[in-house]
């Protein structure tokens, strides 16, 4: 409670709180007086402005833009009074009016994407260009210290006599060693009782001398080592136990001839077999017990030798020099006998084929009374000879420089010869007939081309890409073909895949001489002049979308010298081989 009295010439207030007297000054009456006439308490201050209507637009200014305010305080103290300012704070913090943001406050003006798109357009063109700051090379003092790039400074790992969480266990230490070069811990750290037995650095003479290296000769180059267990690379094949049957022994060799076997064929049934040699003979065995039944000497070398695939046609085509002879073997009963002797007889004593010119014919059909057959007179040396499946048709390639008559199809039923319409692009090598459709497979030295013989045009062109192409055999479905070649490289041909070789097999090291597909086994084989003959698991799929499965089995050895041809037993998991030790060999499982 504050108590105000008057001492003579001195205004005395007592306070009771603080139990004292204090003296009012002059001032202090001043401001009593003018709170006791309610007036302002200050005199200077005038509580009625004169109006100035620049302090409305900066009101409105600073409610819209708040950071406009700072410099408004700042600029209008100085120049104004304060209390103006403090109006214009209170009208900042305050604006007039409450209403949200239009949307126009926050997007661009129609004028300023114009703006803007007239700057990107130019930046685009090239109009505008900004140049590049320039990199300012950073080089360091070699004599001053604390300058450029420093190394890490040695921690507790580089002490001798580090503690124990510090040294690695021996399973770290074995770790490391299965770590790339470049992620290996530089230093291991060791400990040792006292600096005396610190040993000396390890590599200090090798470092030196790699160093020397450096200086001497020309800087080295880093192999990257890659740890691969080898075991992981190698293909994942089924077992060859899990294969099984497959030829893997000799059981049986056909002795007789004098000279090399050039080839060989098995009859259908599998009960006979006939080979043709250099001597000048072919002979038919007795596949079970190896029995020479009966021998034809042609006078020339034998080039091929074909059973007719009809059981009940037991006909034999050789070509031996410019000569087919087609004979009856004498096998079958008394029916079938009298079919075939109708088959292999000519009632003109001579048939002309269509001509060359008007003087030299290409194929003469003759009657070849010695041996009991027709005897085919080319203009050249015939050296392949292949049957249609049904047992009327069969081709012959001439591999002349005559390429319109290079491949000749015979009529054994009419007795006529035709050519085939397509022109050949290079030599022909041989010619093999579709197992099921009307197609012929052509190769040539450098590919092998397939045709259709009713729509008489070219369906595909395989392109084996090997120096020159030797054999070919189709497999029994049909869609897919084995080349062999001359350098020993043996090509599987998916049809429905690619006109380039699904599998490229690198088996002989000399040249592959035939190929040949097992009719009912996944099988095939392949022989070749290094008296070996390989034998191949070949399985196709129904699933088109599953890749042929190609395993090596066995490698076949027996023959002194090379193998001229290989045929597979029509029902048995058996492969013959003819060799130029004039021994044929049969390998069984």
């Amino acid at each position: 409670m504050l108590c105000i009295y008057y001492i003579i010439g001195r205004l005395i207030l007592h306070d009771e709180y603080n139990g004292e007297d204090v003296e009012i000054t002059e001032n202090g009456r001043k401001l009593i007086q003018r709170f006791l006439k309610g007036k302002t308490p200050h005199a200077e201050v005038n509580p009625y402005p004169v109006s100035v209507n620049i302090f409305r637009y900066v009101v409105c200014l600073c409610s819209l833009i708040p950071q406009f305010y700072n410099l408004c305080y700042y600029l209008f103290s100085s120049l104004f009074m304060q209390d103006y300012v403090d109006y214009i704070e209170h009208h900042a913090k305050h604006p007039l009016s409450n209403a949200p943001e239009p949307k126009r406050r926050f997007i661009q003006s129609k004028w300023e994407n114009k703006e803007v798109l007239r700057l990107v357009r130019a930046i685009r063109n090239g109009h505008i260009t900004f140049e590049k700051p320039n990199e300012e090379k950073r080089v360091y003092s070699l004599w001053e210290p604390d300058s450029g790039p420093t190394e890490k400074r040695l921690g507790h790992e580089e002490s001798y006599n580090p503690s124990l969480e510090y040294i690695p266990t021996q399973e770290e230490i074995s770790g490391y060693e299965l770590m790339y070069e470049e992620d290996r811990p530089k230093y291991i750290p060791r400990r040792y009782e006292s600096l005396r037995k610190v040993p000396a650095y390890e590599n200090a003479v090798k470092d030196t001398f790699d160093r020397c290296l450096d200086l001497y000769l020309c800087p080295r180059t880093r192999k990257k080592r890659i740890n691969i267990d080898p075991e992981s690379l190698k293909p994942k094949l089924p077992s060859r136990k899990d294969l099984k049957p497959y030829p893997t022994t000799c059981f049986l060799e056909y002795k007789g001839h004098s000279d090399a076997v050039t080839s060989i064929a098995v009859q259908v049934s599998g009960q006979w077999l006939a080979s043709g040699s250099r001597d000048g003979t072919v002979r038919i065995w007795e596949v079970e017990t190896g029995r020479c039944l009966k021998m034809w000497d042609v006078g020339e070398a034998v080039h091929c030798v074909a059973w007719n695939p009809n059981p009940q046609l037991h006909i034999l085509a050789i070509s031996a020099g410019q000569d087919v002879l087609v004979l009856n073997t004498g096998l079958g009963n008394a029916e079938e006998q009298q079919r075939i002797k109708e088959l292999v007889h000519v009632d003109a004593p001579s048939a002309i084929a269509t001509l060359v010119d008007k003087s030299t014919p290409i194929v003469s059909w003759l009657q070849h009374d010695k041996h009991e057959g027709i005897r085919l007179k080319h203009i050249k040396m015939v050296t392949s000879v292949e049957w249609h499946r049904k047992g009327d048709y069969f081709s012959i390639v001439m591999p002349a420089d005559i390429l319109l008559v290079a491949i000749l199809i015979h009529q054994l039923s009419k007795k006529v010869t035709q050519r085939i319409p397509f022109k050949l692009h290079g030599l022909p090598v041989s010619s093999v007939f579709h197992p099921s459709r009307s197609i012929l497979f052509v190769s040539t030295k450098k590919s092998v081309r397939v045709y259709d013989l009713l729509k008489e045009k070219l369906v595909r062109k395989l392109e084996p890409g090997v120096r020159e192409v030797s054999s070919i055999a189709i497999h029994p479905a049909g869609d897919n073909v084995i080349v062999g070649s001359r350098e020993g490289k043996l090509c599987w041909f998916d049809m429905d895949l690619s006109s380039k070789p699904f599998k490229i097999l690198k088996c002989h090291p000399k040249d592959i001489t035939n190929v040949a597909f097992h009719r009912s086994y996944p099988l095939f084989a392949s022989s070749s002049e290094d008296g070996t003959a390989y034998v191949f698991h070949g399985m196709v799929y129904s699933d088109l979308n599953q890749n042929p499965l190609i395993v090596p089995l066995e490698i076949l050895r027996g023959h002194s010298r090379g193998v001229m041809d290989c045929t597979f037993h029509p029902k048995q998991p058996w492969l013959f081989t003819a060799g130029s030790d004039s021994v044929i060999k049969l390998y069984c499982h």
